[in-house]
C-alpha cells in the first residue's frame, strides 16, 4: 500500500514569494501592489478573498484558518493555490499588454 503524502502547512514557491515581494513594496512601487490588491478584492471568489486576506495580511496559518471556517486544512490550501493561479494569471495577463 503506498504511504500518503504528510500534509504541510508551508506555502513556499515562486508565486508565494512573488506576491509576498509586491505586498511588502515600498510607495514608489505601488503600482503592481494596487493592482494585486485589486485583483484579491475583486477578481477572487468570496471563499479565496477570506483565505488570502487571513494568510497573508493577518499573518494566520492554514490550520488557524480551518479552526475559523470550519474546513479541513486540505481545504484552505486547495482555496488558497487556486487563488493565487488566479491571481498569477491575472497578473501576467495584464502585465503582457502593459509593455
Amino acid at each position: 500500500m503506498p504511504r500518503r503524502e504528510s500534509y504541510s502547512d508551508t506555502f513556499t514557491g515562486e508565486i508565494d514569494s512573488n506576491i509576498r515581494r509586491i505586498l511588502c513594496e515600498s510607495s514608489e512601487e505601488s503600482n503592481a501592489r494596487s493592482i494585486l490588491l485589486n485583483i484579491i478584492k475583486s477578481d477572487l471568489t468570496p471563499r479565496q478573498r477570506e483565505i488570502i486576506t487571513l494568510y497573508y495580511f493577518k499573518g494566520r496559518d492554514t490550520t488557524e484558518i480551518a479552526g475559523m471556517l470550519g474546513v479541513s486544512p486540505q481545504a484552505v490550501s486547495a482555496a488558497m493555490a487556486r487563488g493565487r493561479k488566479r491571481i498569477l494569471r491575472i497578473m501576467q495577463y495584464l502585465y503582457r499588454f502593459r509593455k
